[in-house]
């Protein structure tokens, strides 16, 4: 993780603003009424049994998962107790804020706003390098204890969805899009968004000026 002391007003407002459009976005996507990622079904389930709304659960489940944080020996940061606190009550705005859509072509584009909405979210708040959320850390966790990454991502995944579309979760054409397109624009996104510690322009451009030097025998290239 970043330092604090590293441009903190900078890396304050990346972070808030991701945690805003994360929460929206997901509010987009429920409004929607296509489905929902797997996080939010399993969500929406548990909101369906204890009655509490969307951004409640959400808040709920976070900081569920920050206690196991501990037994798999990850440090949470600044950005993962504020994302733990801040995505359910923007969560909860947006729902209360944005229409339902009746028209079907305007739920698909609430669809797309939201998968594009949520790279552009995680690009801010984990570029910003004040920590992972709480189910990043569940999943770094797993891979630290030797599960493989992808292994820990589709395990952790499939587990909540499944477990949610039980409880009542809405499951869809959104879930499908959602778990199939975040992966690319995440990739496009968070190196583009992320907010370099000082100093580490210069470090990566170093082995390209020395480069320039004359070659020595025996040195490699």
């Amino acid at each position: 993780m970043t330092s604090l002391k590293d441009r903190p007003g900078q890396r304050s407002t990346r972070l808030v603003l991701g945690l805003a459009l994360y929460g929206m976005s997901l509010a987009l996507l429920v409004k929607a009424d296509l489905g929902t990622d797997p996080w939010t079904v399993f969500t929406q389930g548990l909101s369906q049994i204890t009655g509490l709304s969307l951004g409640q659960t959400t808040i709920v489940i976070s900081l569920a998962l920050l206690t196991l944080w501990g037994p798999l020996r990850q440090r949470p940061g600044v950005g993962t107790v504020a994302n733990a606190v801040l995505v359910g009550p923007f969560l909860d705005l947006g729902i209360a804020w944005v229409p339902a859509p009746d028209q079907w072509g305007v739920r698909v584009v609430f669809l797309a706003m939201a998968v594009a909405g949520v790279a552009i979210a995680t690009g801010l708040y984990v570029g910003a390098g004040w920590g992972p959320g709480p189910r990043d850390g569940l999943m770094t966790g797993l891979t630290q204890l030797g599960v493989p990454l992808i292994a820990a991502r589709a395990g952790i995944e499939v587990t909540v969805l499944v477990v949610g579309w039980l409880l009542g979760g809405h499951v869809g054409l959104a879930t499908v899009v959602f778990a199939a397109g975040i992966g690319p624009l995440v990739g496009y996104t968070l190196p583009r968004l992320t907010l370099h510690a000082k100093g580490h322009r210069e470090q990566t451009t170093e082995p390209t000026t020395s480069r320039t030097r004359p070659r020595c025998r025996g040195t490699r290239g």
